[in-house]
């Protein structure tokens, strides 16, 4: 049952793309509304990251799991990339909302995927009334060395490719075990300081219900991530930019490039936070979400980042 249940009841649905890729689909609010909030989830991820944020949103909302995600069927050999889940958005925005304005709010590849939206579908950016990027990157992430001194953190990726081939091989049900067993290992990745056991606790239960070739499949895809001149389809749409101080997946570096790309969007970095801010700093993840809607398209010429940190 939704906690938005006092507006409208959460449907649970399921939505198949051209591919025939079964999608698991959480739908909420009226469906005549003015304006649909679209939640876009992480990798090894699923809608649930969500839950927090969705509770008080305004109008309606939708989330989803990307392919090979939650509920959400495996992805067929050789489409677990961010591209294919920008034509998955693309079909499920003509299917499901085919009118009215949208906000695009992506967390993590998520995030990626509204980018590679702009590359490959970009007359849908026209009904886009705001774009909220959380934790995000437009790319270089293969050089990524998770806070560690250089050569520890190399050896650390180079040891995940050792790891995930093995992933590969396990049942879900074995995942799920395993990502029992490593939530000391999540928490100390993904979360700032402090963090709720609950919180990690959900965390490790979203990855122990992706399907495990297809989570490794994504890997590459991820690395492979390079959509810096993307971002400039955003210059005409209220954007704003998330980012956590302790973030080890993207470090405050990639925000920052986001914010120099998108210089009419605001920059804020909730300090004490990890990569999941949609668990972490629920509250006010939901608030710019709700403000993005809201807000004028900036005037070119007339630059306004708003720059600063948030507790």
């Amino acid at each position: 049952m939704s906690a938005r249940t006092g507006v409208s009841r959460e449907v649970d649905q399921r939505f198949v793309t051209s591919d025939g890729t079964a999608l698991h689909v959480v739908d909420d609010g009226p469906r005549d509304a003015e304006l649909t909030t679209v939640l876009l989830h992480g990798w090894t991820l699923d809608h649930t990251s969500w839950d927090l944020v969705a509770a008080e949103l305004p109008g309606r909302v939708l989330r989803y799991d990307h392919r090979g995600h939650g509920g959400s069927a495996p992805a067929p050999l050789g489409t677990a990339t961010i591209a294919q889940c920008a034509d998955d958005l693309a079909e499920l925005i003509a299917a499901r909302v085919p009118t009215g304005r949208i906000v695009l709010v992506g967390h993590s590849m998520g995030g990626m995927t509204i980018m590679a939206l702009a590359e490959q579908h970009l007359s849908l950016l026209d009904r886009v009334a705001g774009v909220v990027l959380v934790a995000t990157s437009s790319g270089e992430l293969a050089d990524s060395t998770l806070g560690l001194p250089t050569a520890f953190g190399r050896a650390f990726m180079a040891g995940e490719k050792v790891v995930n081939r093995r992933i590969a091989r396990f049942r879900r049900a074995e995942l799920l075990r395993r990502t029992e067993v490593a939530r000391p290992g999540l928490r100390w990745l993904l979360f700032g300081k402090r963090p709720s056991w609950r919180h990690v606790a959900m965390t490790a239960a979203m990855v122990g219900r992706c399907h495990p070739v297809s989570m490794v499949g994504f890997r590459d895809s991820l690395n492979e991530h390079d959509r810096r001149k993307a971002l400039a389809a955003f210059a005409d749409i209220p954007s704003v930019v998330l980012a956590g101080a302790e973030d080890r997946l993207t470090p405050l570096r990639h925000a920052r490039v986001l914010a120099d790309e998108l210089p009419h969007a605001e920059l804020v970095i909730h300090l004490g936070a990890g990569h999941m801010l949609p668990l972490e700093r629920a509250t006010e993840v939901r608030a710019h979400i709700t403000a993005a809607a809201h807000r004028q398209p900036p005037m070119t010429g007339h630059p306004s980042p708003a720059t600063h940190d948030r507790r």
